[in-house]
């Protein structure tokens, strides 16, 4: 029997390569390599052609390239760590580069430094809090990371309040912590979340529409009833309505949004409107 004739490894290189640009909003999979255009640099424009993304060239390149969740630096080229879809965004200033990220449906969700999350304080060790934020280990919080706490002035924080907060260390090799305070050291929003109300949870895909700055489903939902609603980057969500029953309604509502075509969402909520 004949043998099939070998491929060189830079051959199956090659056809796993695509240019990033074409493949937006489209599914990507896992060891695939993103090319991106060709930038101008100091001496003149680009090549017409692409090339594979170089990420220790920030100096010539006009942009500067962020790499988001799904993907991955390896040495100078960008890699596809996770199925889902390709996403980018460009930067405030408009000078090309921008941020590039895979928006996956994942059901674990992992710390991200910066993600605002609701969690769940679970123990008190010397100075140190534990929240459960529901990832593969919890979160440490330090007594001094609220706004206006001291050594004398503690916060009071008991085991199973909610804690609304940021991840300000999030990475594979040190513990996930949280603070409640911003750059200024204001609270800005940050803290134990009230008493009353409703914690329940959805997909970390929900939780992303739901932010979006063209996410029509929030408009609606406060047309229907007052609420306080906080979001969690970690798939939490925590509303509080009027009544028992509204919260009830609203986080019913919520859960299954996702699900919805635009018109069956907007009879829902007309009966409602009617009620």
């Amino acid at each position: 029997m004949a043998e099939a004739p070998g491929i060189p490894a830079e051959s199956l290189a090659g056809c796993r390569a695509r240019a990033a640009r074409t493949v937006l909003d489209q599914v990507v999979l896992p060891g695939e390599e993103l090319l991106l255009p060709e930038q101008e640099d100091g001496e003149g424009p680009g090549g017409a052609g692409e090339r594979p993304l170089r990420l220790n060239a920030a100096a010539r390149s006009r942009g500067r390239v962020v790499c988001g969740p799904g993907l991955r630096r390896c040495g100078d080229r960008l890699l596809v760590t996770k199925c889902g879809r390709l996403r980018h965004k460009e930067p405030g200033s408009g000078s090309g580069g921008g941020v590039y990220w895979v928006d996956s449906q994942q059901k674990r969700y992992v710390p991200v430094k910066g993600d605002h999350v609701i969690g769940i304080v679970t123990a008190k060790s010397g100075d140190i809090f534990k929240v459960d934020v529901g990832g593969s280990e919890p979160a440490s919080l330090s007594y001094l990371a609220f706004e206006g706490a001291t050594k004398r002035n503690r916060p009071n924080v008991q085991v199973g309040d909610l804690i609304y907060g940021q991840f300000v260390v999030a990475n594979k090799d040190m513990e996930p912590e949280m603070v409640c305070i911003d750059s200024c050291g204001r609270a800005n929003g940050m803290g134990v979340i009230g008493q009353d109300g409703l914690l329940f949870k959805v997909t970390l895909g929900l939780i992303r529409k739901l932010l979006a700055p063209d996410c029509e489903i929030l408009q609606e939902v406060g047309k229907l009833y007052p609420l306080e609603i906080v979001f969690g980057m970690n798939g939490r969500i925590w509303v509080k309505a009027k009544t028992i029953q509204q919260t009830l309604i609203l986080a019913n509502i919520l859960e299954a949004c996702e699900h919805m075509t635009t018109d069956q969402r907007k009879q829902i909520f007309s009966r409602l409107a009617e009620s």
